[in-house]
This record gives structure tokens, C-alpha cells and sequence, in this order.
């Protein structure tokens, strides 16, 4: 296995460097003999798993410390080794070139295959000082990639270059021969002048900041979630909803007409027709629900919140979004990146689970996904919700939506502790600032509309004839009355709440307006809402769930949402 050697001096920015290319699986340990501590993980470089190992930070090789001591050791140690090929990445300091450069030397003495990581670059720009990169590979004979760790900028072409490090050839003898040519290289690629930070450069800094970043990401989010609500219900109330009310309606009546009103065969085209009138979200047939479900109940949302990501990622905000949560994601065994599903599953799931496919490892998908399907409650689940809960008091509202948030972190946690596998980082640029060219921003829309399509359309037309049949089978029946011990026993609901709890795997929205007519305290009503959220994604986001994942991760995320449901649910019950 390939060896990567981190060795920079003292807060130059390499653990977060390290924390870059490892991701977030990564193991702490004392040096043997000795207090000092280390970490090493692991990346993937081209094809390979290679170990990395981010060495204690020293000024020079000829140790003054116990800490230099130890990276002396390291470096010896792995020089020594013959059978595994070793790569020295040294990161250095941009703003504090000269310093940096004496062990950047004595490092190239080694004569071992080196690549120079040029970091905080973003702060050169800011100080007004300009290094000649290219002139500075040539002088030291490595190449060499401007970063800044805390962004993300450059880690993509710093793994790149990782992938073909060079062989120096320098030979200096002495501390007085070293600084001498340190002042000489200084000279030459070196240009310091005064300069203040942009408006775009400034705007840039405050979107990472801990403070004023969160700060800014709040406020978008908020104005995502209502353009994205905004829009949708919009497309919902005044485009789909009319087209299958005024013109598909008719058609399918005439059909219904033609079948007789009865029968397998209308139950499987048209379902069931109440009082003369078609409920398209619960008839449950291929050309009403089967129609209905995909475009006008999930594909408004789709347009909705990738119009809105197309946005955000074209401004060059989202890759900063991902930065600023990285750490908070990386306890979920996640990146940065892996919080947009979450922020796609607050319009409909079905858009989370298949943004889910950005991320590299089958680990990181499996618990994404899971997370979004347990935890994160659609658009119109959220609206039913408030509906029934706030009429209570908006304390009942807010302990349903905090218990979720605090499922999605505890089992985030979980599943970042049990899954197997290997997480690695996802390696963004960072671009500047810019205004999205409008075109670009509408194919991109279009070529994901048509991707959502393609994919998912023709599964759930092919899953509602299955529930169609199950439905007519009076199967759904026997699933209901088998459910009652465990409705009353566990979850402390009237037993006829097995009903709506099963219907929610048809859709969830109906099913919570079904609880309704339960004469339910808010309690119950908590704990109902729980359930229901956690228990099992609609029909149209199981279908994609399975699609993405694989029959067998999806069935494992099927067996996580049944424990945290009826666990957080019996739990509530027992303190409610």
C-alpha cells in the first residue's frame, strides 16, 4: 500500500489538509515510547487505497523537540522501508514562505518522491502577495498545488498531482548554505505589495466563517424553502392540478364508464371511484394515481428545488454550504456535500434519494439515503403536520420536527459506528462568486427532469399496479388487524390508527389527515406523527430508495426505519 507523509511545521493548515483527503474515517495514536500523537487514514489515490499520515508539525529535521524527534523517526523509518512506495506531501504556509522553505529543503535532501501543497493561497491573495508558482516548481524540481484547506480550494489538483510526485535532486550542505538559498529562491519568485480585499473576496470569506457563514446559510435556506414551497404548490395549484381535473378527468370517467365502474381490470386502470368522483392521489390506479403521483405530486418539487440547487450551485454558494457543514457531517459518517439530500428531502424524498448517487462510497449512500427516509419529512407531511398539531399549541409542532432533527443526528451517529466500509472525501472546487448564466441554468434543469423521468416513472406505475393488486386482495386488510397489538401496545393509539399507519406507505400526507377523524389527544398525535414520518417513505421515494440503493442496503434501511419508529415512538409514548 502507497504511504503519504503530511510534514509541515506547526499551524500551517495540515491536519485540515489531512482531514481533506482522508474524509471522515480516520484513527488517532501516540507515537510508541512517547506522548506525542498522530493520526493516519486513508484516501483514494487513482485506483488504489493509500494510507496517509499527517506527521507531528516541526520547524526542521534536526529535532529541538520530542515532537520534531518523532517526525525524524517516521521519516527515517519510512525511507527505510523498500517494499511499500512512499510520497512526502509537504504543506506549507503561502504567507509565510520564507520560514517554511528550510524544512521544505531539507525534506527534498531525502531525494524521496515529493508534492508541495501550497496552503492558505486564498490569504496570499488577500496580503497582496504574489508567488510565481511555476518558477518555484522548476527551482525545487516537485510539483507544486495552491490550496486552501478550510474552502476546499485545490485539494482536486493536489490529489491529481499526488498521482505523479517528482524525485528531487537537491543537495545543500549546512544551516548557513540552506537560508542562503532560501533568500536567493525568495528573490526570485516572490512579490509582495499592498492591496484591499474585493467585495466578492470578503463575501467569500463570510460564506466559511463559523459564525457569519451559519448565519447567511440560515437565511438562504429559509428563502430556498419558501421559493422551493412557493413554486411547487404554485405548479401544483395552478398547472397539474387543473390539467388532471379539466382534461384528464373526463377521460378517465369515460373509461371507467366503458369497464363497467368495477372489476379487477378497472381497479388496475382507474381504482377505486367514490361518489362519482376520482380521488387521483388515492385511487391508486395506473392512469390516476400511477399518473398522478409522479407529475403532479413529486415532479412540481423536482422543478422546484433543482431550479433552485441549479442556482446555488452555478453561483458557486453550495460547494461553500458543503465546507461549512463538513464537520458537523463528518460525525454522521458523511461530508459537507451529503447535507444537500437532507436540504432535497425538506421539498419531497424522492429528489433526496436520488441526489444521494453524488456521493462516492456505497457506506456513505446507504446512510444518506436512510437518514433522509427516516428523519427528514416532505413538503406536504410537514404541511399536514402543522395542520393537526398547531391548533394544540406550536409547542406540539416543534417537539415532533426536534425529535426528528435529533434522529437524524443520533442515528447519523449509529450508522456512522455499524456500517462497514470505507468513506472517502468528496474533493469539491471551490469557484469564485459569478452570476449563473441563465441557459446553462435551465438545461441543467431540463436534463434532470428528463433523468427523474426515465428512471423513476416507469417503477412507479409498475409498484402501484402491485399495491393495486394487494389493495384488491384485501391484503393491506390483514396487515392492519395484524398491526393493532403494536398500535395500542407499543404506541399507546386507538387501534383503528393501524389504518392510516398503513396507508402512509401509500402516501403519508393522506394518511395524517386520516388521523384526524380519531379524536386523538395532541399527545397521541405527537407520537402518531412521529411514527408515521419515521415508518417508511411514500411509495414513489421506496420505489427510488430500492432503485439507488440495491434490494439489499434498501431492505437494511427498510429494518432501520422500523426500529427507530416504533423505538422513538414507544418512547414518547411512555414519556408523553
Amino acid at each position: 500500500m502507497k504511504k503519504v507523509l503530511l510534514f509541515g511545521n506547526p499551524n500551517v493548515g495540515k491536519s485540515v489538509v489531512f482531514t481533506r483527503l482522508t474524509g471522515v474515517q480516520t484513527m488517532s495514536a501516540n507515537y510508541p515510547g512517547t506522548t506525542v500523537t498522530f493520526s493516519r487514514g486513508q484516501m483514494k489515490l487513482g485506483d488504489e487505497i493509500a494510507e496517509v499520515i499527517d506527521v507531528p508539525g516541526s520547524y526542521t529535521l534536526e529535532p529541538t523537540c520530542e515532537a520534531e524527534t518523532v517526525a525524524r523517526r517516521m521519516l527515517d523509518e519510512v525511507a527505510a522501508d523498500k517494499e511499500g512506495e512512499v510520497i512526502i506531501l509537504n504543506v506549507i504556509d503561502a504567507t509565510n514562505l520564507e520560514r517554511n522553505l528550510y524544512l521544505t529543503q531539507q525534506l527534498l535532501e531525502r531525494g524521496l518522491p515529493t508534492v508541495i501543497a501550497m496552503n492558505m493561497w486564498d490569504e496570499t491573495r488577500h496580503k497582496g502577495i504574489k508567488i510565481e508558482l511555476d518558477r518555484l516548481s522548476e527551482i525545487l524540481g516537485v510539483p507544486i498545488a495552491p490550496t486552501s484547506a478550510t474552502s476546499g480550494e485545490g485539494i482536486k489538483q493536489l490529489v491529481v498531482q499526488l498521482l505523479s510526485p517528482q524525485i528531487p535532486s537537491l543537495a545543500v550542505q549546512g544551516q548557513d548554505e540552506r537560508w542562503q538559498r532560501i533568500g536567493g529562491i525568495i528573490h526570485q519568485v516572490q512579490q509582495i505589495t499592498h492591496r484591499h480585499h474585493t467585495l466578492g473576496e470578503r463575501l467569500a470569506d463570510a460564506s466559511v466563517s463559523p459564525v457569519l457563514g451559519v448565519f447567511m446559510a440560515m437565511l438562504i435556506m429559509a428563502a430556498v424553502f419558501l421559493v422551493v414551497r412557493f413554486v411547487g404548490e404554485g405548479l401544483i395549484s395552478y398547472v397539474f392540478d387543473p390539467i388532471f381535473d379539466n382534461l384528464w378527468a373526463p377521460v378517465v370517467h369515460s373509461l371507467s364508464d366503458a369497464l363497467g365502474g368495477s372489476g379487477f381490470l378497472h381497479g388496475l386502470l382507474v381504482g377505486n371511484v367514490s361518489g362519482g368522483e376520482i380521488n387521483f392521489k388515492e385511487s391508486l390506479g395506473l392512469l390516476t394515481s400511477g399518473l398522478y403521483v409522479p407529475f403532479a405530486m413529486v415532479l412540481p418539487y423536482i422543478v422546484a428545488f433543482y431550479l433552485v440547487l441549479g442556482i446555488l450551485e452555478d453561483t458557486g454558494y453550495l460547494p461553500r454550504l458543503a465546507v461549512l457543514l463538513d464537520n458537523v457531517m463528518h460525525h454522521l459518517g458523511l461530508h459537507g456535500f451529503a447535507f444537500i439530500p437532507t436540504l432535497l428531502g425538506l421539498g419531497c424524498n424522492v429528489p433526496a434519494i436520488m441526489a444521494t448517487r453524488s456521493l462516492e462510497s456505497r457506506r456513505e449512500r446507504f446512510i444518506a439515503a436512510t437518514l433522509v427516509s427516516v428523519a427528514v419529512p416532505c413538503v406536504s407531511l410537514q404541511a399536514m403536520i402543522i395542520g393537526m398539531l398547531g391548533g394544540f399549541g406550536i409547542g406540539y409542532v416543534f417537539l415532533v420536527f426536534g425529535t426528528l432533527f435529533a434522529v437524524w443526528l443520533g442515528l447519523g451517529m449509529i450508522l456512522n459506528k455499524i456500517t462497514p466500509g470505507f468513506s472517502p472525501e468528496l474533493l469539491l472546487e471551490v469557484p469564485p462568486y459569478r452570476l449563473p448564466p441563465v441557459n446553462l441554468v435551465f438545461k441543467k434543469l431540463a436534463f434532470r427532469i428528463k433523468s427523474f423521468l426515465k428512471e423513476a416513472l416507469p417503477i412507479i406505475l409498475g409498484v402501484v399496479a402491485v399495491i393495486n393488486i394487494l389493495n384488491f386482495t384485501k391484503v393491506f386488510d390483514v396487515i392492519a388487524k395484524a398491526a393493532e397489538p403494536v398500535v395500542t401496545g407499543i404506541l399507546g393509539l386507538p387501534a383503528e390508527a393501524a389504518v392510516p399507519l398503513v396507508v402512509g406507505f401509500l402516501r403519508k400526507d393522506a394518511a395524517m389527515a386520516l388521523m384526524g377523524p380519531l379524536d386523538m389527544g395532541p399527545e397521541q398525535l405527537v407520537v402518531a406523527s412521529l411514527v408515521l414520518a419515521m415508518l417508511f417513505p411514500c411509495i414513489a421515494s421506496l420505489v427510488i430508495l430500492f432503485r439507488e440503493l440495491g434490494k439489499r442496503d434498501a431492505l437494511k434501511s427498510v429494518l432501520v426505519m422500523l426500529i427507530a419508529a416504533f423505538g422513538v415512538g414507544g418512547l414518547m409514548n411512555l414519556i408523553l
